[in-house]
């Protein structure tokens, strides 16, 4: 029994949840007028983020780093943390770079990023013959 549990991937498992939970999640989709992407990050304040485009690249970064300290007579306990990201998407061209928005709420960091107008898909329609 003691060589199953050694041999289990409990570890790794342990390992990998730490490392997907410095990763947020994200959502993107697309709609006609925009693209939205959602990044799920629970316990980061909207100054804990870094949003940046450069060449069509957008970058969303994060760190923070915290300490506890606890001092008592008989004992002292110190815990350092630091967490941090940075997630980059490429985007189309067809974007428009100036009305890029940003919002934070309820742990969601959502950024809308709209479509130009010339590059929306438009409607079929039919054309007459003259």
């Amino acid at each position: 029994m003691a060589d199953d549990f050694f041999r289990s991937s409990l570890l790794s498992d342990l390992f990998d949840n730490q490392t997907h939970f410095s990763t947020p999640a994200v959502n993107i989709a697309e709609n006609g007028d925009d693209f939205k992407i959602e990044v799920a990050a629970p316990g980061l304040d909207k100054d804990d983020f870094k949003i940046n485009l450069d060449h069509n690249v957008l970058t969303i970064s994060s760190e923070k780093e915290t300490e506890n300290e606890d001092n008592k007579p008989d004992f002292n306990r110190r815990e350092f943390n630091y967490s941090s990201f940075r997630r980059s998407f490429t985007l189309p061209g067809s974007i428009n770079t100036e009305k890029i928005l940003a919002t934070h709420k309820n742990g969601i960091l959502s950024i809308q990023i709209p479509k130009r107008v010339d590059s929306k898909v438009k409607p079929a329609r039919e054309i007459t013959i003259a």
